[in-house]
């Protein structure tokens, strides 16, 4: 159920959200989906990106964008798995072409007590024996005995949909001005999906990085992501296009942006793991993202005057963006407060 008051009196900012002025700050997921909401419940959006057109430069850029809220049931909070079950509708109302082939979970059988206990934790799944993994990925034929199918999961490759995204922006007229910081418009709403770059104004965000190497190999197809359970490198092995794979992720309290040999090597070794093939894959990118978190790695709305700062994300940017831009355009437009995401001062 979602969680709402209403504070139409002491709302800082017009409930009437036709022709409402809105600038967001911030062209990554979460900005992106913030405009995009914005718009379809009428107000006249404009967005602000520092960064290039490519974004190079965002957390958006380095992410896996897997859309998997009963997996990460395993361990997020339900408000996690609650947001992140309405954001699949709202993946499949913009983009109907967003792939939701499911997410497959395996372990090997020395890992067994981590397969269990992952089952146990979650939700929404099915268990398949050694000819159901088989049917469902042929290439990772005999290697696993069982496995955790979650048919309603789906991924999208953030490199490509967020330029999809924003071409959507571009048919309801909004404008993105990449490369521009914003000038301020008293009379504006200001929507801050800065991440990390927002501790001026939230400093108790912290950045966690995420290491994650790109291999190029055709030995293997894969038609849905495939997490690898491990007591010490659990995996995600995620495919894009032209036989391309993103193995990822570590999750490490830092913020140098490098990639260690150590996560490196672990990452190498897990996918190996999954399948040997990989062992003669080409690699083609090293790199490391931080993501932007609370001390609670949980998504939060802060409401200010006539400023509303979407952060904290975390690891699940892709997955809560949707269902947390249309919580502040059910804000803007009707004043509703999601109690669980919103805090108002």
């Amino acid at each position: 159920m979602l969680q709402t008051s209403s504070i139409r009196d002491s709302a800082a900012i017009n409930s009437a959200a036709i022709n409402q002025k809105v600038d967001v700050i911030g062209a990554g997921i979460a900005g992106t989906w913030q405009a995009l909401m914005l718009a379809k419940a009428g107000c006249k959006v404009a967005v602000f990106e520092r960064d290039t057109a490519a974004m190079m430069q965002a957390t958006s850029h380095m992410a896996g964008g897997m859309l998997a809220p009963w997996c990460e049931s395993e361990s997020a909070e339900p408000v996690i798995t609650r947001l992140g079950t309405r954001a699949l509708d709202l993946w499949r109302a913009e983009l109907p072409d967003t792939p939701f082939n499911g997410s497959l979970v395996v372990a090997h059988p020395r890992d067994r007590a981590d397969f269990d206990r992952f089952a146990r934790l979650t939700t929404h799944h099915q268990r398949l024996d050694l000819d159901g993994v088989n049917a469902l990925e042929p290439s990772l034929d005999g290697r696993f005995r069982d496995a955790l199918f979650f048919p309603d999961e789906g991924h999208v490759e953030p490199r490509r949909v967020l330029p999809q995204l924003h071409a959507r922006l571009a048919t309801l007229g909004i404008d993105i001005r990449f490369e521009t910081e914003r000038t301020n418009e008293a009379d504006h709403i200001v929507v801050d999906c800065r991440g990390l770059s927002a501790r001026d104004t939230q400093p108790d965000l912290r950045g966690v990085k995420g290491e994650m190497i790109v291999v190029e190999t055709d030995e293997i197809t894969l038609s849905r992501p495939v997490r690898l359970l491990h007591p010490r490198w659990p995996l995600y092995i995620i495919p894009r296009e032209d036989n391309r794979f993103m193995i990822g992720a570590t999750s490490i309290e830092s913020e140098d942006r490098g990639v260690s040999v150590r996560s490196a090597l672990e990452l190498l070794s897990a996918a190996y793991a999954v399948h040997p093939a990989f062992g003669e894959a080409r690699i083609v990118e090293f790199s490391a993202g931080l993501r932007p978190a609370f001390p609670d790695n949980l998504p939060r709305i802060d409401i200010k005057d006539n400023t509303i700062a979407v952060n904290g994300l975390y690891r699940h940017g892709f997955l809560l963006a949707p269902a947390l831009a249309e919580l502040t355009a059910a804000y803007v437009a009707r004043g509703e407060i999601d109690n669980e995401v919103m805090r108002c001062s």
